[in-house]
């Protein structure tokens, strides 16, 4: 089975349509910071998450198919990468990453097939 990391795994639960911004983004060793935005679009679903004081205010861009399970109840995201995996992610730019598809090739590369 071939894993799109730009896309939601079914076992994330992942309701389509829900707005996941403001939600909590924990990996597997602990927080990294809260979802600024979101994008469920098909073949570019991601998140963009504001880690805050956590690693300088960064912002990062994370692919849906790193996630592991959404906890609607407790507004929580669960990713199936550390923090480190994601403080050393290539650097994001808000207002040229977004929708760049080099950039997301880039990530994708980074990211590649979701650790179980």
């Amino acid at each position: 089975m071939t894993h799109n990391i730009w896309g939601y795994q079914d076992s994330a639960g992942y309701r389509a349509g829900t707005d996941l911004t403001g939600f909590t983004v924990e990996a597997i060793d602990g927080t990294v910071g809260k979802v600024d935005k979101h994008s469920d679009e098909a073949g570019a679903a991601s998140l963009v998450v504001d880690t805050g004081g956590w690693i300088f205010g960064r912002h990062v861009l994370l692919p849906a198919g790193v996630i592991s399970s959404i906890d609607f109840d407790r507004t929580t995201i669960y990713l199936a990468r550390t923090k480190k995996d994601i403080e050393n992610a290539p650097e994001f730019d808000k207002e040229r990453h977004f929708g760049d598809d080099d950039y997301h090739r880039l990530l994708a590369g980074y990211y590649g097939a979701p650790h179980t």
